[in-house]
């Protein structure tokens, strides 16, 4: 800081910082506790001591990871949100993500229960408006509601949850999905 005015990362701490945060991303998700740090400084193309700079631990690291994949989420639903007929695909896509960050989501059970609750707002906030102009318009279900989609994420993390067997939870959750979605969509 230079008078008190915060200064801009530089551009390679930039480039660390988003590397870091897609390998943990990466590693997180696919439930890796073993080595942990190590891994995704080796992923990221950078040095332990880099990561550390970053992230002194693995909450912070952990944090800043969720935090990151909030604001894709927020970003992917906010740029659909003028498409009603387009909800369906959103979900589905989102749905997707959920299998494919199961390890992650495993890890935010383990936080406290008030930033795991402000986490799920910013998840049921994100797809409020897109939902109620997919009501509006009569592609889903005319009582469905936002804290329904807390059902559909628990649903989905429980099946994906189910086996060891990645390949076996991953068939077993794009079923659930499929029929979730066709709960809540009206056919046309």
């Amino acid at each position: 800081m230079l008078y008190g005015t915060p200064t801009a990362r530089r551009r390679d701490a930039q480039r660390n910082r988003a590397a870091i945060l897609e390998a943990a991303g990466e590693v997180l998700s696919e439930g890796g506790a073993v080595a942990l740090m190590p891994e995704i400084a080796r992923r990221a193309g950078i040095g332990q001591a880099t990561l550390y700079r970053h992230f002194p631990d693995r909450l912070a690291l952990t944090t800043a990871v969720v935090t990151y994949q909030l604001g894709i989420l927020e970003t992917r639903v906010a740029t659909h949100s003028a498409h009603p007929a387009g909800f369906r695909a959103l979900l589905r896509e989102v749905l997707h993500s959920q299998i494919e960050l199961c390890g992650l989501v495993k890890l935010v059970r383990r936080f406290d229960t008030g930033v795991q609750e402000r986490w799920r707002r910013r998840v049921i906030n994100a797809f409020a408006v897109p939902m109620r102009r997919a009501v509006e318009h009569g592609h889903v279900r005319a009582d469905l509601v936002p804290e329904d989609l807390s059902l559909l994420f628990t649903m989905v993390q429980g099946v994906a949850e189910a086996t060891d067997d990645v390949q076996a939870a991953r068939a077993a959750a794009d079923r659930s999905v499929d029929l979730m979605l066709d709960g809540v969509f009206l056919l046309k």
